[in-house]
């Protein structure tokens, strides 16, 4: 029962997490007008914000254990308003942008709180340090699923006769979902963790929390770029619209099935030796995509089966890693995880910061007729430079300190 209730309410967390990178620049661009450099400043900004309230949340949360029910509520109804303001509501006074970057405020605020509270909760939930692993997956199966559903469901919407490319009804769907995991998740809470030392500088430093802080952050740049360029690149490099839903579920059900496979993988051979390879896989995958022509529905399919199943390996072992970095330590992980949510959201935003003005600049226009110089562009900043960032995170693989690596 409490591992139903660990994937259901990974999957609530996870539809404020890629998806919403993957529809902001379409719906911001073809629903509300705006340009790639305004939502690229917009995230940027909240961004600043993130970076002061997320160690914040968590240290409220290390602060009043005894109140996590009431902040896995706050959470999920945060969350279920921010869908509504972000794709259902229209403004009729002050235009779209400023509503638009409330909502989103909001909707990443309570998706901190519930991702902070959530992974502070693990080893509460495992019971102890070497029992995290199995806990991750069930915890990154939920994650997929969450991903799959929210990364569909416009199109879903949309073909059932949803109007305004089906956002919308996508927001009050979220919404929906969101209430009702709360209340089917309300178990998780009951058993309090175990007494920890307050974090410092110092102590997360010493049991290697910083090194794997930034490995997060290196690491989750690649799939953050190729998940903010997915759609166009799909549809404007590859000229496949159609089939841009389908390999979504490919890329992400591949993730799904080889969950399974490295959770027992990280089990026998330690996580370092999981890892290297299950990175050499991701860019195996992705500087493949570079060199595919207009209409290759066969090699994406490919590609999206070997980058998914690298994905599995970073969702499952990496947070793991840090969860019993902290349970060796004995600290508290309401703030460590605050700093762990920032990472990987800075992550997300700097791919988009960095890519959307890029593109602009490039000439690049979404769904319009593009130039070659364009259309290079975008495949170089799908393909190729998450690549090289990814060569970047298999150096600091190596370089971790056996301690870090092992239960």
């Amino acid at each position: 029962m409490q591992a139903t209730r660990v994937s259901l309410f990974a999957m609530m967390l996870a539809a404020a997490g890629l998806p919403l990178y993957i529809h902001l620049p379409r719906y911001a661009t073809a629903e509300l007008g705006m340009s790639l450099a305004t939502l690229a400043a917009v995230l940027a900004g909240i961004r600043v914000l993130d970076f002061v309230q997320d160690p914040l949340l968590g240290w409220i949360t290390d602060r009043w254990p005894k109140e996590r029910a009431t902040f896995a509520a706050l959470a999920a109804l945060g969350m279920a308003t921010g869908f509504i303001l972000l794709y259902s509501y229209q403004p009729a006074i002050g235009g779209v942008l400023p509503w638009f970057v409330i909502a989103l405020v909001l909707l990443f605020t309570a998706y901190s709180l519930g991702t902070v509270l959530f992974y502070g909760q693990s080893t509460a939930l495992a019971g102890s340090p070497a029992a995290l692993i199995r806990l991750a997956g069930f915890r990154e199966g939920g994650t997929l699923a969450g991903i799959i559903i929210a990364a569909l469901a416009p199109s879903a919407l949309l073909a059932l006769g949803a109007s305004q490319g089906g956002y919308p009804a996508f927001g009050w769907m979220l919404a929906g979902l969101c209430i009702a995991i709360w209340l089917l998740t309300r178990g998780l809470w009951s058993r309090a963790p175990q007494p920890e030392q307050p974090l410092s500088v110092s102590a997360l430093r010493d049991a290697g929390g910083f090194r794997l802080l930034a490995l997060a952050l290196v690491n989750s740049l690649p799939v953050a770029m190729t998940s903010t360029l997915f759609l166009f690149f799909v549809e404007d490099r590859l000229a496949l619209p159609d089939l841009a839903g389908p390999f979504l579920v490919l890329f992400f059900l591949a993730a799904g099935v080889s969950v399974p496979f490295w959770t027992r993988a990280a089990d026998r051979y330690g996580a370092r030796n999981v890892l290297f390879p299950a990175m050499i896989l991701a860019i195996l995958s992705f500087v493949s995509a570079a060199f595919l022509p207009a209409g290759a529905a066969l090699g994406f399919a490919a590609i999206c089966i070997g980058s998914g199943a690298a994905l599995g390996a970073d969702m499952v072992i990496l947070p793991v890693l840090f969860s019993r970095a902290l349970a060796r330590a004995g600290l508290q992980a309401g703030q460590a995880f605050g700093l762990w949510s920032f990472a990987v959201k800075l992550a997300l935003a700097a791919a988009a910061v960095l890519l959307l003005p890029l593109l602009q600049l490039s000439g690049f226009t979404p769904g319009g007729q593009n130039s070659s110089a364009a259309l290079m562009t975008l495949t170089w900043a799908y393909a190729i430079i998450p690549c090289c960032i990814k060569l970047l995170a298999i150096a600091m693989v190596l370089r971790l300190p056996r301690k870090v690596t092992t239960p």
